[in-house]
C-alpha cells in the first residue's frame, strides 16, 4: 500500500488511483471489474436527481448497487439545489455510503439543463446545492467539478473553496474547461493552486493514461489521487499498472493474453447477468471494441463483433480470437494508433 491513501469522510482508499463516473460505461459490471483490478475506489454513473425519471430501465440499472463492496459512491446531476438534496437523501437510504455532485460533465444534453458543468456559471446556486446537500445527509459528499465554464471563466478556485467551505469531504477537478470538453490537453496548474490552498483531498483527473504520467501529475500538482476515465476503456488494467508504478517505480508487464481473454470473456458474462441478454449483448460492443482497440486489426474484428446478435455469438468469437494462431493472441497490450 502507498503511505498516507487519502480518506474521503471515514473511508480510507484503497489506493491513489480512483475510476471516474462516465455515463453509459462505469456500470455495476464494469466497477467492480475495475475495483477487482486495483481501483482504489469506483463511482457510479451519474443519476438524475429528477426521481421522477428513476422509473427508466435505465435509471434503475443505475441505482442497482446490490453486492457491491463499500465504499459505494453514487453520483448525482441536477440543477435545483432542493431535488438534489432529496436524491441524495433517497440515494443514502438506498445504502450509498458516499454522495458524489456532478458540477463537469460537458455534455450538451446535460448542461442545456443548468446541470453539470453548467453550474459553474452559477456560482450563487452552487453555494446553494452544496449547503443542502451536504446537510441533507449523514455521508461524505464530494464534488466533480472542471476548472470553468471557458477561458474567460475559470472559477475553479473560487469553486473549490466554496465546497470545503459548505463541508464537502473531497474535491476532483478535470484539468479542462467545458469550452475544451475533451480537446486539447489538461493542464494542471489550476489543480496545483486548488490543493495548495484546500485542505480536503483533491483528485487530478484530466490525460491519466498510464503509469509515469499519473505520477508526473500527482508531483506536480500535490493531488492525493488521481482519477481515470477514458484511458480505462479497454484498458481496466490501468489501476494495477499505476498502483505497482507508484509503490515501486517500476513497471508492470502487460497482461498475458490468457489474462485478457479470461477478463474479456468474464466482463461480457457480467453483462449480460446485469442487463440480460438482450441489451447485454448490445452493451458488449462498445466494451469489447475498447478492448479490440489494442489490436493491429482490432477495428475490422470490432465491426465483425458488432454484427454478433447473441451471447454464444459473442463468446464464439472471442475464443476463435485467442485461438494459438490468432495475432490478438500476442499482442502487447499497447493500443494501435
Amino acid at each position: 500500500m502507498v503511505s498516507g491513501l487519502p480518506c474521503i469522510g471515514p473511508h480510507r482508499l484503497a489506493g491513489r488511483v480512483i475510476l471516474a463516473p462516465m455515463a453509459g460505461i462505469t456500470d455495476r459490471p464494469f466497477r467492480q471489474l475495475c475495483r477487482t483490478l486495483g481501483a482504489g475506489l469506483v463511482v457510479s454513473e451519474m443519476v438524475t436527481a429528477d426521481k421522477r425519471l428513476w422509473h427508466t430501465p435505465k435509471s434503475r440499472l443505475r441505482l442497482d448497487h446490490s453486492g457491491e463492496p463499500g465504499p459505494r459512491s453514487v453520483q448525482i446531476a441536477g440543477g435545483d439545489a432542493d431535488m438534489l438534496a432529496d436524491a441524495a437523501r433517497v440515494n443514502a437510504d438506498n445504502g450509498a455510503e458516499i454522495i458524489d455532485i456532478n458540477m463537469g460533465c460537458p455534455a450538451k444534453k446535460v448542461c442545456n439543463k443548468a446541470a453539470g458543468s453548467a453550474l459553474m456559471r452559477d456560482e450563487a446556486l452552487v453555494g446553494d446545492i452544496l449547503e443542502r446537500v451536504v446537510s441533507a445527509v449523514d455521508i461524505p459528499v464530494t464534488l466533480k467539478i472542471r476548472t470553468g465554464w471557458c477561458d474567460q471563466t475559470r472559477n475553479a478556485l473560487a469553486i473549490a473553496r466554496m465546497a470545503e467551505n459548505a463541508g464537502i469531504a473531497a474535491l476532483s477537478v478535470h484539468g479542462r474547461t467545458r469550452e475544451q470538453r475533451y480537446q486539447g490537453q489538461a493542464e494542471y496548474d489550476t489543480i496545483a493552486r486548488i490543493k495548495s490552498e484546500l485542505s480536503i483531498p483533491v483528485f487530478a483527473n484530466g490525460d491519466i493514461d498510464g503509469p509515469e504520467k499519473a505520477r508526473q501529475v500527482l508531483d506536480y500538482t500535490g493531488a492525493d489521487a488521481v482519477m481515470v476515465g477514458r484511458a480505462a476503456q479497454g484498458n481496466p488494467w490501468i489501476f494495477r499498472e499505476i498502483e505497482h508504478y507508484l509503490e515501486s517505480g517500476n513497471l508492470l508487464p502487460p497482461p498475458t493474453a490468457v489474462e485478457r481473454a479470461d477478463v474479456m470473456t468474464g466482463h461480457l458474462e457480467a453483462l449480460y447477468a446485469f442487463y440480460g441478454e438482450h441489451m447485454g449483448v448490445r452493451i458488449a460492443r462498445k466494451h469489447i471494441g475498447w478492448y479490440l482497440a489494442c489490436a493491429e486489426h482490432g477495428e475490422h474484428w470490432r465491426r465483425e463483433f458488432n454484427t454478433l446478435e447473441d451471447c454464444d455469438e459473442q463468446q464464439r468469437y472471442l475464443k476463435a480470437l485467442f485461438a494459438e494462431n490468432s495475432p490478438f493472441a500476442h499482442i502487447d497490450g499497447t493500443r494501435a494508433a
